[in-house]
């Protein structure tokens, strides 16, 4: 199948997903995240995949929203109430998120260069995350007037609520080797053995018998904190409608795609002017 803004390639039973917007840092757009979902569902079908990466083309993993996206999202929150179409389509960017970190397969994330807001979603939505020492990392919605919500039982899976609570609260940037000291990445590696150590842990995962994976990956869920239930993920929809509406959410997303600091910056009186 062809595809717009991603690459597919299957080599030695693993499903290769790019990330291909190289020229905007692979921003996610619905186009990005329905074709990321067209891509995994042909993945699980088949059965001489056995394992999945994920990986973006260019300087970047993902580094978050694509910005004439964002200003059409802005509008849509500006005029209209959840339950609308706009809603609906938030609603499957959520399931692809979920659709990731639930597929019967194992999953790597390879990351190279920034990995920001819903790029960090991508990565935590993955059972195994290997990252450069050149990757950064960043939740910068809060700057913007809004929250991670969709991605958030990934990631606070991924890093665990205590970090969450700096990470979501200070939007600060930081990088690969905090992202393995907190546990939200497995390995670092120096750029050029990136590729080798994503190789060698795939070479493991496709030895394991495809039930056992998937059975695996069921207890883990089972076992693990907080149920991903529809509930849940419905709780998290409501909530970025939310914080996209507000007055600050509108002004957020206005000054980033101006360029300018938000009103709640630009009002603050700090030591270093």
């Amino acid at each position: 199948m062809k595809y717009k803004t991603i690459e597919v390639e299957v080599m030695n039973h693993v499903g290769i997903l790019w990330l291909n917007r190289p020229e905007i840092r692979n921003a996610l757009n619905d186009d990005v995240m329905n074709e990321i979902s067209t891509a995994l569902t042909a993945m699980e079908k088949d059965s001489g995949v056995r394992a999945v990466c994920l990986a973006g083309r260019g300087t970047a993993f993902c580094a978050g929203g694509d910005i004439n996206w964002m200003k059409k999202v802005a509008k849509a929150a500006n005029a209209k109430a959840p339950g609308t179409k706009a809603q609906a389509a938030k609603a499957r960017r959520v399931d692809t998120f979920h659709q990731l970190h639930t597929l019967k397969k194992p999953t790597v994330a390879r990351i190279h260069g920034p990995a920001y807001a819903g790029g960090m979603g991508l990565v935590a939505a993955c059972d195994i995350a290997v990252a450069s020492v050149d990757a950064t990392f960043c939740l910068s919605e809060v700057k913007l007037g809004l929250i991670p919500a969709t991605i958030s039982p990934y990631v606070i899976r991924a890093m665990g609520e205590r970090m969450a609570s700096r990470y979501f609260l200070t939007a600060e940037r930081f990088d690969a080797a905090e992202a393995y000291r907190i546990g939200f990445i497995h390995e670092i590696t120096p750029p050029g053995e990136l590729d080798a150590k994503v190789n060698d842990i795939l070479g493991h995962l496709i030895l394991g018998g495809p039930r056992a994976l998937e059975e695996s990956k069921k207890l883990i869920a089972l076992s693990g904190g907080t149920k991903l239930t529809p509930a849940v993920r419905g709780e998290t929809i409501k909530r970025i409608a939310a914080a996209r509406a507000s007055a600050e959410g509108q002004e957020g997303m206005a000054s980033f795609l101006q360029k300018r600091k938000p009103k709640w910056v630009a009002a603050l009186k700090l030591a270093d002017e």
